[in-house]
């Protein structure tokens, strides 16, 4: 399926039904009064998340969605049956604005969370509403109000506790692959990953985080090259960025703090909300180097970018030192959930 993270939808909430004209006509009650009933309110249309959908694909070909009209209103004072509202499936993380004004109407973030999007009319009032002790027969029904109608954009931005951001081909797909269960695509040439994966951590069976790899960002990304500033988005709800950096560039003419600096310059252009977040430098592919040469290159990318955060070496294709990377991530984590839920 085509990973599709923004739409524009068009909802329309059902009308009200009318108010019924009726009277009471039965044998030997000639003169029964009115009895027309009220007609039923307009179906709701709301979004719900759920989680077997991570992509606004389907909204491609299904773009209108509608909720049920109010039954009119019937004699013997019989209300019209509700509209039957819609709920429209969205992906968990589905931001919800209003297409028109701009206006954030909501943020769906838990499973099986609504939000009304588009609300019915009311429905009208039947002639039985209108009877007083100066008009016994009116003849007077009201109509029932119009449901919203609404041009709604829909933006996924995946939920991930960590994100992974780097140049194309600095195996940032061989580390997710390596930590989770996720099977993104691995090959020796740059822009294999043309979406967002996300894959499970698992520490052990109470702990685990969710990881997200992103397609790389280029320079001038900012300015549209390429494909990784389109998907920094989803970077926006991690707790933490992971900066993934090649130790041995292949078939670059940048060095690896050159490229590095690249990456932090188009973030700078993009969010200072990104800039401002926690970020480790993960030094990828150290099993091109000699033993004797790791030192020294790592230290040469350390005092290149004066970096003063958490450094890990790793080598991702073999495995070597995901699992130290791995269990601070979850140490940092839970630190952070502990701080968050006192302040709370």
């Amino acid at each position: 399926m085509k990973f599709v993270d923004e739409v524009v939808v068009r909802v329309e909430a059902g009308d009200g039904g009318n108010g019924a004209i009726g009277f009471r006509r039965e044998k030997y009650i000639p003169m029964g009064g009115p009895d027309g009933g009220d007609g039923g309110d307009g179906g709701c249309v709301y979004l719900i998340s759920v989680e077997n959908v991570n992509t606004l694909a389907d909204f491609r070909f299904h773009t209108v969605h509608r909720a049920e009209r109010g039954q009119n209103g019937m004699g013997r004072n019989c209300t019209g049956k509700k509209g039957d509202d819609c709920y429209v499936p969205v992906p968990l993380g589905t931001l919800v604005s209003d297409a028109d004004t701009g206006e954030l109407i909501g943020d769906l973030t838990k499973i099986g969370e609504t939000l009304l999007v588009a609300k019915g009319g009311f429905h009208g009032l039947g002639n039985t509403r209108f009877k007083s002790s100066i008009n016994r027969a009116p003849q007077k029904a009201s109509k029932g109000s119009e449901g919203e109608h609404r041009m709604l954009n829909l933006e996924l931005t995946v939920i991930a506790d960590v994100g992974l951001l780097g140049m194309p081909n600095a195996g940032k797909s061989s580390l997710i692959r390596a930590v989770s269960s996720a099977t993104p695509k691995v090959a020796d040439y740059p822009f294999t990953t043309l979406h967002p994966n996300l894959g499970v951590v698992r520490i052990d069976e109470q702990r685990s985080f969710v990881i997200a790899d992103i397609p790389g960002v280029i320079e001038g990304a900012a300015e549209g090259a390429g494909l990784g500033l389109q998907f920094l988005k989803h970077l926006s709800r991690t707790g933490l960025l992971l900066h993934v950096i090649d130790v041995k560039p292949y078939e670059s003419l940048d060095t690896p703090v050159q490229s590095a600096k690249k990456i932090i310059h188009e973030l700078e252009k993009w969010s200072d909300e990104l800039v401002g977040k926690p970020r480790w430098l993960v030094l990828n592919k150290i099993d091109q180097l000699q033993d004797d040469e790791i030192e020294s290159a790592c230290k040469s990318i350390i005092k290149g970018l004066k970096w003063k955060a958490p450094v890990f070496k790793i080598s991702a294709i073999n495995g070597n030192g995901t699992k130290e990377l791995m269990f601070a991530i979850m140490n940092f984590l839970e630190e952070q959930r502990r701080k968050d839920s006192e302040q709370g």
